[in-house]
C-alpha cells in the first residue's frame, strides 16, 4: 500500500473521528441543557405550588409577580408576603417535589424580619443512607422581599449527571472505540512496515541467489561433461548431486519470483488452446519415474478424448507438478497415488488422491495461505517454503478454476480441480467471471 494511500486513510479517519466526537459532544451538551431546563421548570413549579399552599394556609394573597426568583443555578428565593411556618414549609416542599418526581436533595431557610437574617431550616434528602460531603447553610438574603424563604439544591449537578447516565455510558464507549481505532492504525502501520521489509528481503534474496545458482549450474555441467569425472564413480555421483540440488534450489527461487510478480500485479496469463490428454499423460510419465524410484505406484485414468481448455501452458504444468510432488512428498512409506481426469457436461474434473499422512482438520482452511506449513515441532522431514499450494490457488483463481482439497489425518489427501471447457454453461461463465474479478481485486490491492 502506498504511503499516500495510508496518509489519506489516516486523514479521513481523523476527520471521521473529529466528526463523531463533535456529534457526541453536541448530544451530551444538548442533553445536559434539556435536563437543566427541565430541572429549573420543575423546581420553579414546585416552589410556586408551595407558595400557593402557604398563602392559602395563612389566608393571604400572593404577590402579583416575582413569586419565584432564581438567584443562582441551584438557589431559589420565593416571595409570599406573609409569615412562614418552617414545619409546614418543609412538608409542602417535600410533597411538591415528590409529586413532580424531582427527587433532588434540598435545604431551606426562612428570612426573619426582626433579625434581618436568614434562619436555617433543615437539609432534606430523599436517600436517608446517602452520605453528604457538601457545604450547607449558605443561603444568602434577598433585600427586595420582606417575607420570603430560600431553597437550595446542593446536589443539583449530581442529580443532572444521574439523569445523563446513558449519554455518559455511550461517551465512554466512544472513547474506547477511538482508542481502539488509534491502536488499530498503529498496528496496521507496523504490519505494513514489517510486510514491506519482508517483501524487500525476499525479493533481494532471490535475485541475489540467481547469480550463484547460474554459476553453480555451469560448474556442475562442466564437471559432469569431463571424462575424468565420468570415469570416477564417486566424483560423478557428487557432481550429479550438486547439479540436482542446484536445479531444486533454482525451482524454489523461480517460484518465489513468480509469486512476487503475482502480488505486484505484473502477472499476465498467456492463454492458448491446450489438448489435455497429451499434456496430462506427459505429466504422469514424468512423475511416475520418481514414484517408481521410491517403490510406489501411480495409477492413472485419463478419459478426456479430444477435450481442450484455454490456459497458460506453463502455469498449468506447474500446478499439476506441484500437486503430484505434494502427493509424493507427504507419503508414509512408498507413495500410492491415483490420478483421474474425466470430462462431462462441459466440465473437466481432475483429481489426485494419495494414501499419505493426511492433514489435520484444524489446518485444512490454512493450507492455501502463503508460507503456511503444518506444524511438526522440531522435525522437518519434508523441506519447502510453504508456497506450493499458495501458488496453485493463485493460478486457479487467475484462470477462474475451482480447486477443492479434502483430507483426513493418517488416511490421505484428495485434491479436486474443476476446469470448464471453452464451451461451457452460463453458470460456469458466471463463476469464472467472479473468480477472475476477485483475482483482479487482489492484484489491485497488492499493486497499491
Amino acid at each position: 500500500m502506498k504511503n499516500s494511500t495510508i496518509f489519506r486513510v489516516i486523514v479521513l479517519g481523523a476527520f471521521a473521528i473529529i466528526g463523531i466526537i463533535g456529534m457526541q459532544a453536541y448530544w451530551v451538551v444538548s442533553t445536559w441543557n434539556i435536563n437543566e431546563e427541565e430541572f429549573d421548570k420543575k423546581a420553579s413549579l414546585a416552589l410556586y405550588n408551595v407558595a400557593c399552599e402557604l398563602a392559602d394556609l395563612n389566608g393571604a394573597p400572593l404577590p402579583q409577580r416575582n413569586i419565584v426568583n432564581r438567584r443562582t443555578s441551584n438557589y431559589y428565593v420565593v416571595n409570599i408576603e406573609s409569615e412562614i411556618d418552617a414545619n409546614n414549609l418543609e412538608h409542602f416542599l417535600q410533597k411538591e417535589l415528590e409529586r413532580l418526581a424531582l427527587y433532588a436533595d434540598f435545604e431551606y431557610a426562612v428570612f426573619d424580619c426582626t433579625t434581618n437574617e436568614m434562619v436555617y431550616g433543615n437539609y432534606h434528602t430523599f436517600k436517608p443512607d446517602k452520605k453528604q460531603d457538601l457545604e450547607l447553610g449558605n443561603l444568602p438574603k434577598y433585600d427586595q422581599f420582606t417575607y420570603y424563604f430560600g431553597v437550595k439544591f446542593p446536589s443539583r449537578s449530581g442529580y443532572l449527571f444521574g439523569k445523563m447516565q446513558l449519554s455518559i455510558f455511550f461517551s465512554v464507549i466512544l472513547l474506547f472505540t477511538i482508542i481502539f481505532f488509534a491502536f488499530s492504525m498503529f498496528v496496521i502501520l507496523r504490519q505494513k512496515s514489517l510486510s514491506e521489509l519482508q517483501k524487500d528481503f525476499i525479493n533481494n534474496m532471490t535475485h541475489e541467489f540467481k547469480t550463484p545458482i547460474s554459476t553453480i549450474k555451469i560448474s556442475a555441467d562442466v564437471f559432469l561433461s569431463n571424462p575424468a569425472i565420468q570415469a570416477d564413480e564417486r566424483l560423478f555421483r557428487y557432481a550429479s548431486i550438486v547439479q540436482e540440488q542446484n536445479q531444486r534450489l533454482n525451482k524454489q527461487v523461480e517460484k518465489v519470483l513468480q509469486l512476487a510478480n503475482i502480488e505486484r500485479g505484473n502477472f499476465e496469463l498467456k492463454l492458448e488452446r491446450i489438448p489435455l490428454q497429451d499434456l496430462l499423460q506427459s505429466t504422469i510419465n514424468s512423475a511416475s519415474i520418481t514414484v517408481e524410484k521410491l517403490g510406489g505406484t501411480l495409477q492413472s485414468n485419463i478419459q478426456l478424448g479430444e477435450a481442450a481448455i484455454e490456459a497458460d501452458r506453463l502455469h498449468l504444468t506447474n500446478i499439476l507438478h506441484n500437486l503430484l510432488d505434494n502427493a509424493i512428498k507427504y507419503c508414509r512409506e512408498a507413495p500410492e497415488i491415483q490420478f483421474r481426469a474425466t470430462a462431462s457436461k462441459g466440465m473437466i474434473r481432475i483429481s489426485i488422491s494419495d494414501c499419505g499422512i493426511g492433514i489435520p482438520k484444524e489446518h485444512l482452511h490454512k493450507v492455501f495461505n502463503k508460507f503456511y506449513r503444518i506444524p511438526t515441532g522440531n522435525v522437518h522431514t519434508v523441506k519447502g517454503f510453504g508456497l506450493g499450494l499458495y501458488y496453485v490457488k493463485n493460478i486457479c483463481d487467475a484462470h477462474g478454476w475451482r480447486i477443492r482439497l479434502t483430507s483426513e489425518e493418517g488416511k490421505g489427501t484428495h485434491v479436486h480441480l474443476m476446469i470448464p471447457e471453452p464451451k461451457r454453461s452460463f453458470r460456469w461463465q458466471l463463476w469464472q467471471w467472479w473468480a477472475r474479478a476477485l483475482h483482479g481485486l487482489r492484484r489491485m490491492h497488492f499493486r497499491t
